[in-house]
């Protein structure tokens, strides 16, 4: 049986081992070891040594890593080289040549997330989302405002979030992943989370373990949802093919299929 695709990713500091074995107990979907923006300029190297170190269950576990851009990208690779992390994750990813380089440093297959933050990002991401090893890609909206010079509300990148769920769709990748919630506030989160989901994303980068019950919250169907969903399969089911309405809404089979994966998504977070 197919494993479900991850719906909470929890960034931890690379360089606090002593915070490993407790955010991977705080049941996030996956932890992300953040040798990026977690860890300050002069702590990289203590970063790399302790991720070099970890004793973990790798298979949950993805790593975040500088920019090409910087001088830190080829040492982190090397690093994730000597672990056998489950993904990467490529902070401002922006070129092909970003991922063949993981994939050539890695020497073994591994799960690729591009983490689209910046103007050339998603300008690339139909090229990014259809390379060897991509499975879906990731939202950095705080960077991307920077970059953009917009307000970093959703109203002000409403475009770059459109973009990338459609271009996922259109490549048959996974759903994109959501960027974080600085607030740790559980309404906050789950109002966010209701908003990514709303918009097509299916997953959420998060900061601390308290917003992992808000983040499955706001992704799983609600009771009401999934009582209409029975509601419609039923009434089609006694239909004998004839129109129905359900509601005083007719049903077609766009609504068939909203209902269908409704309950798809529950039978998935059940499993």
């Amino acid at each position: 049986m197919t494993e479900p695709m991850p719906v909470t990713y929890l960034f931890v500091p690379a360089n606090r081992p002593d915070r490993f074995e407790k955010a991977r107990a705080a049941g996030a979907d996956r932890i992300i070891l953040d040798l990026e923006d977690a860890v300050p300029l002069d702590g990289k190297d203590i970063a790399r040594a302790a991720l070099i170190g970890a004793e973990l269950d790798w298979s949950r576990v993805l790593v975040r890593v500088n920019p090409s851009s910087t001088t830190f990208f080829e040492d982190d690779l090397r690093a994730v080289a000597a672990t056998q992390a489950a993904g990467i994750m490529i902070a401002k990813a922006e070129t092909v040549a970003d991922i063949n380089m993981v994939s050539q440093t890695i020497g073994r297959p591994i799960d690729i997330t591009p983490l689209i933050e910046t103007a050339k990002g998603l300008n690339a991401v139909d090229e990014l989302l259809c390379t060897a090893g991509v499975s879906r890609v990731a939202f950095g909206h705080l960077d991307m405002a920077v970059d953009l010079g917009c307000s970093t509300d959703w109203d002000g990148l409403v475009l770059a979030r459109q973009t990338l769920v459609w271009r996922s769709r259109l490549h048959g990748k996974a759903s994109p992943i959501e960027g974080v919630t600085p607030n740790i506030d559980d309404d906050q989160v789950f109002s966010d989370t209701l908003l990514a989901k709303k918009f097509g994303f299916g997953a959420k980068l998060l900061i601390h373990p308290k917003q992992i019950a808000p983040t499955l919250r706001g992704f799983t169907p609600s009771d009401q949802e999934v009582t209409w969903a029975h509601k419609v399969l039923a009434a089609l089911e006694a239909s004998n093919g004839a129109a129905v309405a359900v509601d005083g809404k007719m049903v077609d089979k766009p609504v068939e299929d909203s209902a269908r994966r409704i309950l798809m998504i529950v039978q998935d977070r059940e499993l």
